[in-house]
């Protein structure tokens, strides 16, 4: 059986997990050897879409961990909008940790340690509470499986998450190594970290080409209007 990328297949894929036997849990109580099943998010594009899967889960009676961007350029944490989204995702139970870009440091484990305790300190500021959980961003082959802490936050690249339990993605909006519910992990009865992206779940439901295509759309729309605000020189839609 195959979920279409939306609210309804995500609440499909859920439910058929569920019907496996899979409890959802967080990173730090999840075991490898038991039917466990860690519910992560990398926030890639839009808050605005995780907060609206963040309600989804909610309502679900799932418990998740949303990780965040503190240096991207689709969206600002700090922002009114970014605060408010960062709010809701908390306020519906989940937890939030940080997704970190390693390309933008060089790659020694000194220097990385130190941008992700510090990108870790600022992004606390913004939710009001410590930050204990990170994800790398695009993360290069050696990355997978790679220390278990990483700046003193737990790493959900770590061996436990990718090499101890199952890993499944749907990286670039699609199942590229094959559906949650057939992973070896699932038929061997270990847990499994199922990593999904927002963005790619909302409705409605839209390869991924042309939901990008969309955002675009959305965001020129947005621009448009912010400049009109901003600036009484601009008319948005002139």
């Amino acid at each position: 059986m195959s979920y279409e990328f939306s609210p309804a297949g995500y609440t499909a894929l859920l439910g058929a997990m569920r019907d496996l036997g899979y409890e959802a849990r967080n990173f730090e109580d999840a075991d490898p050897a038991q039917r466990h099943l860690i519910l992560r998010h990398d926030v890639d594009f839009s808050l605005e879409a995780a907060a609206s899967m963040a309600e989804l889960e909610c309502r679900l009676g799932h418990a998740s961990t949303y990780f965040v961007l503190l240096r991207t350029e689709f969206y600002n944490v700090f922002s009114n909008a970014g605060l408010a989204a960062l709010r809701k995702i908390a306020d519906f139970g989940h937890s939030i940790g940080l997704h970190f870009d390693g390309s933008l440091y060089p790659s020694t484990s000194d220097v990385v340690d130190a941008a992700v305790d510090r990108e870790a300190k600022l992004l606390g500021v913004a939710l009001g509470r410590v930050v204990t959980l990170m994800s790398f961003h695009r993360p290069a082959a050696d990355r997978i499986g790679e220390g278990e802490r990483i700046g003193g936050l737990l790493n959900a690249y770590g061996p436990r998450f990718v090499r101890e339990m199952g890993y499944c993605s749907d990286s670039r909006g699609a199942w590229h190594r094959g559906l949650p519910t057939e992973h070896a992990a699932v038929r061997e009865g270990r847990a499994l970290q199922l990593l999904t992206h927002p963005f790619w779940w909302q409705s409605p439901a839209q390869p991924p080409e042309e939901r990008l295509r969309r955002f675009v759309e959305e965001r020129r729309d947005f621009v448009d209007q912010e400049l009109e605000r901003q600036c009484i020189v601009h008319k948005a839609g002139g």
